[in-house]
């Protein structure tokens, strides 16, 4: 059996707040998807020793390789909402031990030097290019853009192989934060929380960089209150993707769960508020990693 077929159990990779002492990672584990149990007491996992030494709206990716990384944004909140220009990653073999902390700084780009937002880093594998696409929310402060979506490749989550540069800017001209990709039956999802709609939209592409189409009726969110820091993924062996979103005006968070990425229905029955959770993101993980995970924290 394959791995990918062997990872049935799931890993919930998050922050808790806009205090210092909660901008970290955090991690919960869950064997349905839907009902997740905090780790380590739902404290940190990882101590950011560079940067702004606060991070959030960790991502937790598996590369082809079976290595982990962490990629997160490198932001102080008690800095301002447009103060940082960097990301910060950590690498693992094991999901418990995490090294070699790094960050990769936008000022030092042509294209990105006036760069007061990078956030929500998220990093996908592209099969047409054979590399890693690193995608993320970016504004420029002399820039003529709002804040939306960029990208770059990497091979070793250390350098970039291309220039940083627009992935997906909505017609509407205004922003599109926290855009988080899924591939299905060969047609790559993006979704986004839109600053127009102020709901979670999509577009679609037929590759990681697109180009992207945008649909007039693209709203799938089906909550009544602004949601952001979305993530979707398959619940394993089904047809069903759910998603995840921080209801970030009124606290809390909200779960919604579709077949065909586009219509959407209400979860009642999940578990996620306990932990507090803010923007993060999920892991398929097999059953060993999961006891691994449980007995270590």
């Amino acid at each position: 059996m394959r791995i990918a077929e062997m990872q049935s159990k799931y890993l919930f990779c998050y922050f808790t707040g806009n205090e210092p002492e909660n901008e970290s990672v955090h991690f919960a584990v869950s064997e349905d998807g839907y009902h997740f149990t905090a780790l380590n007491h739902n404290e940190k996992i990882i101590t950011q020793t560079l940067g702004k030494k606060c991070c959030r709206d960790p991502f937790i990716f598996r590369d082809e390789n079976n290595v982990f990384h962490i990629i997160a944004t490198d932001m102080r909140c008690y800095d301002g909402w447009s103060s940082n220009n960097s990301m910060v990653l950590w690498d693992s073999r094991d999901l418990v031990h995490w090294e070699n902390e790094r960050i990769i700084d936008f000022s030092q780009f042509e294209e990105t030097k006036s760069a007061d937002r990078v956030w929500a880093p998220q990093i996908l594998y592209d099969p047409f290019k054979k590399e890693y696409m690193i995608y993320w929310t970016h504004h420029n402060r002399d820039g003529a853009l709002d804040t939306i979506p960029w990208y770059a490749y990497t091979r070793d989550f250390r350098t970039l192989t291309t220039k940083p540069a627009v992935l997906f800017r909505p017609r509407s001209g205004l922003c599109a934060i926290d855009a988080d990709i899924i591939e299905k039956d060969g047609k790559y999802w993006l979704y986004e929380a839109d600053g127009e709609k102020e709901a979670v939209c999509y577009a679609v592409a037929n590759r990681p960089d697109g180009p992207y189409s945008e649909p007039d009726d693209n709203k799938v969110s089906v909550a009544d209150c602004a949601l952001e820091g979305n993530c979707i993924y398959r619940i394993s062996g089904t047809d069903t993707y759910v998603m995840i979103a921080d209801q970030f005006r009124t606290g809390g968070y909200f779960m919604q769960e579709t077949t065909d990425m586009l219509h959407f229905c209400r979860v009642g029955d999940f578990s996620l508020d306990h932990l507090r959770p803010r923007h993060g993101s999920i892991l398929h993980i097999t059953d060993e990693e999961l006891r691994r995970l449980k007995r270590f924290w």
